[in-house]
Parts: C-alpha cells; structure tokens; sequence
C-alpha cells in the first residue's frame, strides 16, 4: 500500500501546481493526506460516499472521486476550490494516485519473488513463469550484496539503499529479516568483481555521515541465471559470518576471498577440539604471550622470510630465530617448515571459528 508521506508529497506537488486543495480519506474514514486544515467536516460525506453507486458527485461545493485498486475501493479523493477546473484537477489527481497503486503493487509483487527466490521457497519453473509475468529478464549477470547495520532497520537504512539503486528497475532492494538488507544487482557485461568493491564503497559511504550507524557488506560470486540468485545469496550470508570471524578489520568481505575460512567455518565444533587437542596436546594458542603470538602472526604476514621480519619488527635476526625454536620446542611445530606453518595457521583460525561459536552461545 502507499505510504502517507508519499500520498502527501504527491497531493502537496499537484496543488503547488493547480492551487487546488485535496485530500486523501481512506475507506473507513481517516484522513490520510491533506492540503489544507479543515478536512475533517468532509469525513463524513465521504464516508457516505463510500456506498454510493456513483464513481464521483459534489457535496457542500466539493468534488468527490472514489480511487480503485483492481476494483476493489482504496481511497477517496476530496478536491476543493475555486476554480472551474476542479473537476478535471480532481480527474487527473485520482488517475495519478491510481498509477502509484498500480506501480506499488507491481513492486510488492516483484519483492514478494525476489523474496521467495533467495530463501529458495519456488519451484524451478515457478521461478520462470513468474518471472515472464513480472518482465524480469532470467539469463543475465547478477550479484547479491548482504548490508548488515548495527541496529534494528527503522526503514531509514532501507530507504536510502532503495534511493541509491531506484533509478536502476532491474536492481532489487528487499530484505528477509530484521538484520539484513539485501541487494540483487543487475551487471553489465564487463562488470567485474573490482566493481562490485566499488559498488560497496559507495553504500557504506551513504553511512558515513552516521556515526551510530556500523556497516558490514558482504556478496556472492556472479551468476548468470536467475535461478542461481539463492545461491549467491547464501555465498554473502556465509561471507558476512566467516568475514565477522577471520576478516573483523574489513567493511567489505567478498565469498570468493574467503580462502580456507570458509572450509573451517562448515566444521562440527568436536572434530575442531579434537584436532586442537592433537595439534598442541591439550594446550591452547592463549597460553602463548603477547610477543609470541604478533610474531607468530608477522612471520606469517611475511611468507615465512626470517629477514623481513625480523625487520619489521625491530628485533635482530637471532631474536626471531630463538622465539621460533622456543616455539617448536613447545608445539612440536617449526615454522621455517612449510607443512608445519601451514598446520599451524590451520589450528589458529580453528581456534578463532572456536571462540567465535562459543561466544554465539552466551
């Protein structure tokens, strides 16, 4: 249904226009949109109207319009002045408001199968029928963006997403929860990820200006089909939670960047305990100090060169050569080793995923 601030805006365009005053009352006598104070003595008239077979009349020198949606009566339109003009002001400010019922439903239904679409609740040739019926193209590139807010959508953050991708019919803003909001873009042919990065720049850039206001944005890989837009949806949503896990100093986490995270973050939280306990018996990547753990992590930065880092840290080649023996010596792992390095940046991340999932708990 139309908002009343849209009902209002449209009414408030057409009088600064005619300088003829309306009003909008719905069918069970509120007053939705007015122009002018006093529209209260004309509640009832209209709601007598309601019943009348007549489709327009004039009561105490104003014109009635009733305004139809498939139909069945939504609304009554007052137009009161004058001019003689009234009638036909009235006309066309009923037939303008019909074209916003009929451009609103067009797209709650477009949001209603974008809906289903993501949460996979169609049928394969129910998703083409519908589609056919609604003219939304099935075989060309698209993406799912997930933009997550650190507070309960009051419709502002959805408003401004919607302004940003309006002018575009072919993208699709819509959400499935009260957390997320989702973007289903249209790409051009030589679209590519680097564009899509850009393309989220520019949504948490409409936050910027709001303090309060914390953006997370995740998206899928490209798909060519309309029926693999779920599956690019589910990319994001697993993006947005492993990103959350590996990758908390990014604003934007795309699902092919995800790397072995996404691998770990499908594990049973036993077999990650039971690996854990193996890797360093029984002990844990907490019991290692400060010092230890940002060299660990540096050496690893640094694809396993001694010199560079040791560089960057400012410590002589020895000292780093002496923390890594010290390391071995306690986990039975030496970093130089690739195999071991590699088993040991494993048993981080699992440790990570670990605290991660056990703090979902609480």
């Amino acid at each position: 249904m139309i908002s009343n601030q849209i009902l209002q805006n449209t009414i408030d365009g057409l009088k600064g226009i005619t300088r003829t005053d309306l009003c909008v009352i719905d069918v069970e006598g509120k007053i939705l949109a007015a122009t002018f104070p006093d529209a209260e003595q004309f509640v009832a008239p209209a709601q007598a109207f309601v019943g009348s077979p007549a489709d327009s009349q004039v009561v105490g020198g104003c014109q009635f319009f009733k305004v139809f949606d498939d139909h069945q009566l939504e609304y009554i339109l007052l137009a009161y002045g004058d001019s003689d003009d009234v009638y036909m002001i009235g006309k066309i400010a009923s037939f303008q408001i019909q074209n916003l019922l009929v451009a609103y439903k067009e797209r709650f239904d477009k949001d209603n199968f974008i809906k289903n679409l993501l949460l996979d609740n169609l049928l394969l040739v129910d998703i083409y029928n519908r589609a056919k019926k609604l003219h939304i193209e099935t075989e060309v590139r698209r993406v799912v963006f997930i933009v997550e807010t650190n507070r309960e959508k009051d419709g502002n953050e959805l408003e401004k997403i919607r302004g940003l991708f309006g002018g575009k019919s072919k993208d699709f803003v819509t959400a499935v929860d009260e957390k997320n909001i989702i973007v289903v873009k249209e790409l051009a042919d030589n679209e590519t990820y680097d564009d899509l990065n850009k393309t989220a720049d520019v949504i948490i850039n409409l936050f910027k200006s709001d303090s309060d206001c914390n953006i997370h944005i995740a998206y899928g890989t490209i798909v060519h089909e309309i029926k693999e837009v779920s599956r690019s949806y589910k990319e994001a949503r697993m993006a947005l939670d492993v990103g959350k896990i590996f990758f908390e100093e990014k604003d934007v986490i795309a699902y092919s960047q995800l790397g072995i995270g996404r691998l770990i973050y499908q594990l049973p939280i036993p077999l990650c305990k039971m690996f854990i306990k193996e890797i360093f018996d029984g002990k844990s990547p907490d019991d290692f100090d400060e010092e230890l753990l940002t060299t660990i992590n540096k050496f690893f930065e640094n694809s396993l060169n001694v010199s560079e880092t040791s560089r960057q840290l400012y410590i002589h080649r020895n000292t780093l050569v002496y923390r890594l023996d010290k390391l071995q010596k306690s986990t039975g792992l030496d970093l130089r080793v690739f195999e071991d390095a590699i088993t040991f940046k494993i048993a981080l991340m699992v440790v990570k995923y670990m605290k991660y999932m056990e703090s979902l708990d609480y």
